[in-house]
């Protein structure tokens, strides 16, 4: 199974690809989507469809996984991050593409085993699962990896569970 898991924001969304075969987790791809800030939202937003749509068109993903929008303290920010992620779960919609979602919260538990871990153990965590010689960098492809990990596991359990009822 191909997972992309992605960390939406307007001016930086993080992506990573990672695949699960045999209970092992292997790295495919990561990086980021960039957005010019001087450009109009409208424009940012359809340059972030359109490079996500390559991005899903070359790595080929069997499922998604978006990390979800967690409080914003700035109303102006999660206005902008909401409207990153409509375009991300639409571009993941259209591509056919089982999309489930995960809290921050979620994500550290199912990559670093507490819920409260801090960023820098969620991405020795990253570095650890998928046998990295160095943490994936920037901050967002590395958040962005996590979600697909999150993600794998949790898929794995569901299955698991629902066969054995």
């Amino acid at each position: 199974m191909r997972v992309v898991g992605i960390d939406p924001g307007t001016a930086t969304t993080g992506y990573g690809v990672i695949e699960e075969s045999a209970g092992r987790l292997t790295l495919i791809a990561f990086g980021t989507v960039c957005t010019g800030a001087e450009l109009p939202m409208p424009r940012r937003l359809l340059d972030l469809h359109n490079r996500l749509t390559e991005l899903l068109a070359l790595h080929t993903p069997d499922t998604a996984a978006v990390e979800s929008l967690f409080f914003q303290k700035n109303v102006r920010t999660a206005i902008t991050v909401g409207q990153a992620r409509g375009v991300i779960l639409l571009t993941l919609a259209r591509g056919g593409l089982p999309v489930s979602e995960y809290t921050p919260m979620q994500v550290k538990q199912a990559v670093a085993g507490y819920g409260g871990a801090e960023k820098r153990q969620v991405q020795a965590m990253v570095r650890a699962i998928l046998e990295l010689a160095e943490t994936p960098k920037p901050d967002d492809a590395a958040d962005a990896l996590a979600v697909a990990i999150c993600h794998a596991h949790s898929y794995k359990i569901a299955h698991l569970a629902a066969e054995a009822k």
